[in-house]
């Protein structure tokens, strides 16, 4: 396939059609995933939990996340190339430039915030630098700490507060919106509103495209298994061809289903 760009998602945002979004890890990882047809690869901060053994994201260091970014950046085929600023790298505006410019460095062609709208200035600067950033709304798994748990966000009040915060990101720059753990009716009226590709995880299927860890749809997680989460090696031989089971299943609309949102 052609190289996936931000403006091959905004196409497709545009033309209606769905686009796929996967994490790895490793070189072998991002191999399987780009060979598949997966449009955006994402270096989670995530291997905190399903590669050093975390029961959250909170430990993992930016060196950790630039040295994954690197092995899977070598693996890589055609899939644009996301990567997770890791707990308290947006801290400052200082750091979020050091970490952005340390993962563009490596290898990283977008590079992937969570917060809400006080990440304006700091993805300001971001896209007057050159950097495509996704920001990342919802449950952000790196506050779980102050959210007590990882629970359902946007109910109520907060969902249009959620709305507010992603019409200000968007107006600093930020290039695609990931919401994680709303209401799929909360994540529809985003989907529509936003000029940006819109991506969800826990989020329904009113949105322009599917993330999803790999171990999770792999079924090699064994810890507990989210609502969201399907677990494709189940009609599949091997990881590839249940990536590309996946694949289809989020273009044609298989995935998600009912019993995957909120």
């Amino acid at each position: 396939m052609a190289k996936i760009t931000i403006r091959t998602l905004q196409k497709m945002k545009a033309e209606g059609r769905k686009f796929t979004s996967l994490t790895a890890y490793d070189a072998t990882q991002a191999h399987w995933v780009s060979a598949a047809g997966i449009d955006v690869i994402l270096v989670g901060d995530s291997l905190g939990n399903v590669i050093q053994g975390h029961d959250s994201t909170v430990p993992v260091t930016v060196a950790d996340m630039v040295y994954h970014t690197a092995a899977v950046a070598r693996g890589n085929g055609d899939s644009l190339l996301m990567a997770d600023l890791p707990f308290m790298a947006t801290a400052t505006l200082e750091s979020t430039l050091d970490a952005s410019r340390q993962l563009m460095q490596a290898g990283a062609e977008m590079v992937k915030l969570e917060g809400a709208r006080w990440l304006a200035p700091a993805i300001e600067q971001l896209a007057r630098n050159g950097v495509p950033v996704c920001a990342h709304l919802g449950l952000t798994p790196q506050s779980v700490n102050k959210f007590g748990g990882y629970r359902v966000q946007g109910k109520d009040d907060a969902g249009l507060q959620l709305l507010e915060d992603a019409d200000a990101l968007v107006a600093a720059g930020a290039d695609l919106l990931l919401v994680e753990c709303i209401p799929a009716t909360l994540a529809a009226e985003l989907q529509k509103r936003s000029p940006v590709p819109v991506i969800g995880i826990g989020a329904g299927a009113d949105v322009d495209a599917q993330v999803l860890v790999l171990y999770d749809m792999l079924g090699l997680n064994p810890g507990r298994t989210a609502r969201f989460v399907r677990d494709f090696m189940a009609d599949a031989d091997t990881p590839q061809a249940a990536i590309a089971l996946y694949d289809q299943a989020v273009r044609n609309g298989d995935f998600p289903q009912p019993e995957h949102q909120f």
